[in-house]
């Protein structure tokens, strides 16, 4: 092939490359978003549970108990959340670098084949 019609096939190939990148970041940022829903939804459901509870308490050394255990589990859960999403979070970089790395090495193969070529 000539340089022309291989500098086309590559900036193709780089659009097409930058294209799954950007649909492998917005696949994340929507499971992101799943994610988070179902987090607040859940932390909402055992902040209404634990205020029923509250409420039916009878003595402040109860209530106190009943919060405390209520912050040691919110926090757990927090930090479990907060594990989770930073694993998605490197799933999608590490998704959204592969077609990226595929280009860079196209690219320096492509520039080492001209420069050959050139001299």
């Amino acid at each position: 092939m000539n340089a022309f019609a291989d500098t086309n096939k590559i900036g193709k190939d780089n659009m097409d490359n930058a294209l799954r990148s950007i649909s492998a970041v917005t696949k994340g940022f929507q499971q992101i978003a799943a994610e988070t829903t179902e987090f607040t939804k859940k932390s909402y459901e055992q902040s209404a549970q634990m205020f029923e509870r509250l409420a039916q308490v009878r003595t402040l050394d109860k209530a106190i108990e009943l919060q405390s255990e209520y912050a040691r589990s919110a926090y757990e859960a927090w930090v479990s959340q907060a594990n989770k999403m930073g694993e998605i979070y490197t799933e999608i970089a590490r998704e959204a670098y592969r077609p990226i790395e595929s280009s860079v090495q196209q690219n320096q193969q492509y520039a080492q084949n001209m420069a050959n070529q050139a001299n």
